[in-house]
């Protein structure tokens, strides 16, 4: 019995600055392979959607020291690294049945074989309004990470008034909306590019959406952050980072959750010119990973807790939370590609066609 033919995208030059997309110093390469019989333990899963994450920028960083990243990097040779949902083929596991929905780290492939203890099944409530995509997004790592970030990292209360970068965003929209909904901040302010992403922002909860591409930028983050605010959730890092850290109230707590206005960059020409505010304010600056909410078990927890916010009405997870891009699996590069040209309102999501 012969194994399934499957097509991948491989790591060929890790990238120091942007990504590149042509010619023979591309990024990455398109390839076809042979997978093997899948074993005792194992599935044969075809993958129908994609997660487009920042982090994966930094997973593929040319010279990065593997010491300094949370999770192992892609090296050069190797499958890109995607979550994924996918449909269960063939199976030998009892736990999974063909036809069935499962949630893994697949990378980008057309097909997989996979052991049980490596994917999750997802079951999708289309009266409720829950689709298999909310899994990888609303429902999935970003909604975790804007839980995990509010609630544990810097123990955000009602009697805050919370700031958001990247509020249109995969983890920013989720913010907005735990923020307002679930813990009932006083107040939420988030800052996105654009007028349309902006409004829709305001429309998930936020009290008011600053527009970061608007020339009166500064003068409207100011005049919304009047009096100074306790909590910062940063998404960007960068410019929009070094602003805030002045619109921060003494003992203020800064969740840094991700830097997307330099992961092309490497941070280089981003350097703060207000750090003295963490220093003169006492201001708490912590970093986080969701995968340390996973490993310690209350990743599950805080899921249920999250479908149950669906069902009760108090977060949105309609398609205008997600976008949702079909896409040839010539053009999965381009498509995650969207990522950094905010080429999306909500979770960017992949789907093959």
């Amino acid at each position: 019995m012969s194994g399934q033919q499957t097509r991948q995208w491989i790591v060929s030059n890790p990238p120091s600055a942007d990504p590149v997309f042509d010619g023979p110093e591309s990024t990455f390469s398109l390839e076809t392979t042979t997978l093997p019989v899948p074993g005792s333990d194992q599935a044969l899963v075809k993958t129908h959607y994609f997660s487009n994450d920042p982090a994966q920028r930094g997973w593929i960083q040319k010279d990065m020291d593997p010491e300094r990243l949370y999770t192992a990097p892609v090296n050069k040779g190797e499958v890109m690294r995607a979550f994924a949902i996918a449909e269960v083929v063939e199976s030998n596991v009892d736990s999974l049945k063909t036809g069935q929905l499962v949630m893994g780290s697949l990378g980008w492939t057309e097909y997989a074989v996979v052991n049980a203890k490596e994917v999750r099944p997802i079951q999708a409530d289309e009266n409720a309004g829950i689709r298999p995509t909310h899994f990888i997004g609303s429902l999935g790592g970003p909604g975790l990470t804007a839980y995990y970030g509010l609630i544990d990292v810097v123990r955000t209360t009602k009697d805050d008034t919370v700031v958001v970068s990247g509020a249109a965003g995969a983890t920013g929209s989720m913010v907005v909306q735990i923020a307002k909904h679930l813990i009932g901040c006083k107040r939420v302010i988030g800052i996105a590019g654009g007028e349309k992403k902006c409004r829709w922002v305001e429309s998930l909860g936020a009290d008011v959406c600053i527009d970061y591409k608007s020339a009166s930028f500064q003068d409207d983050l100011k005049k919304a952050t009047d009096g100074f605010v306790e909590v910062y959730f940063d998404n960007v890092g960068g410019e929009i980072l070094d602003l805030m850290l002045t619109r921060i109230k003494r003992h203020g707590r800064v969740a840094a959750c991700g830097a997307v206005a330099t992961y092309n960059s490497m941070g280089q020409g981003a350097g703060l010119q207000n750090w003295f505010e963490i220093i003169v304010n006492r201001i708490e600056v912590k970093g986080f990973i969701v995968t340390d909410a996973i490993e310690s078990g209350k990743a599950g927890k805080w899921v249920q807790e999250l479908i149950q916010a669906v069902k009760d009405g108090k977060i949105q997870v309609g398609e205008e939370t997600e976008t949702v891009v079909r896409t040839r699996f010539e053009d999965v590069p381009r498509t995650w590609n969207l990522l950094f040209e905010g080429g999306n309102t909500g979770k960017l999501v992949t789907q093959l066609v």
